[in-house]
């Protein structure tokens, strides 16, 4: 989750304090309230001795990430009820990180730069395919993967339209059903698979990803897809079936049903 270039190689082997050090770190920005921290690391019912189990918990995320020398301030302090958090400035957090390629990555395939897009789309949803802390559940782990599972899709999407534009027809579908798989109710999912097979050349297998859809739609929530996808699906349906979906000259000419999130064409 964490990497420090110079770090001592410690293990934090503590299931209650790898969960409070996970909070601490997202939370370093503005500290992690003490109630909060302690209604994480416990999320059932609280010890009886809670205050002093959470002092002995948070002492060991301490001495983890305290620096060999003395001389250095603490990296973690209590202020005001909260808990304070000090990483050094070349600490990678990898939600962040990949939360942060992503938004990079959407920038460049709005700017038509699709080789670049692809490239920091894959590297972000490489970093995010580990479970997060699979051997703890609390409400706030819980949110956090929300957020990882949120952030991955984001980005498989991303990988898939930049492939799709890239001619790429392999990677394209494959992130696309990743997509697919992991959000099957989220609709730019799979509007990311219509566009892959239609770059492809293959408009009955986009119009089939249309049907699904609406189809899971329907019985899941029982509503018709939005009119983004309409739209989509209609500009397949005036696809002339016996033409392949146009080749690219170049790669910013290349033409796929409209990205989600900017709105741009490839």
């Amino acid at each position: 989750m964490i990497e420090c270039d110079g770090a001592p190689n410690r293990h934090l082997s503590s299931a209650q304090a790898q969960v409070a050090f996970a909070r601490l770190t997202l939370e370093r920005a503005s500290g992690t309230n003490r109630d909060q921290l302690a209604d994480t690391v416990w999320p059932g019912k609280l010890p009886d001795t809670w205050s002093s189990a959470l002092r002995s918990v948070v002492s060991r995320v301490r001495a983890f990430v305290s620096h060999p020398e003395p001389t250095h301030e603490p990296p973690l302090v209590a202020q005001g009820g909260r808990y304070l958090l000090r990483l050094p400035t070349d600490t990678t957090v990898d939600l962040e990180f990949a939360e942060e390629a992503i938004g990079k990555a959407n920038q460049a395939f709005a700017a038509g730069a699709l080789a670049e897009a692809q490239r920091l789309a894959t590297t972000a949803t490489a970093s995010l395919q580990g479970p997060f802390l699979p051997d703890h559940d609390s409400e706030w782990v819980n949110s956090i993967r929300e957020r990882v599972e949120a952030s991955l899709v984001s980005g498989l999407e991303t990988a898939s339209l930049a492939a799709s534009g890239l001619g790429d027809e392999r990677n394209a579908l494959r992130f696309a059903d990743e997509a697919v798989r992991r959000a099957p109710l989220r609709e730019s999912a799979h509007r990311c698979r219509m566009t892959a097979h239609a770059a492809a050349g293959n408009r009955a297998q986009a119009l089939w990803s249309y049907h699904e859809l609406r189809r899971t739609l329907a019985e899941e929530l029982g509503i018709e897809p939005a009119p983004e996808t309409q739209k989509a699906f209609l500009q397949l349906l005036r696809s002339p079936e016996e033409e392949p979906w146009p080749e690219a000259r170049r790669d910013s000419e290349r033409v796929l049903l409209p990205c989600s999130r900017c709105g741009a064409v490839a």
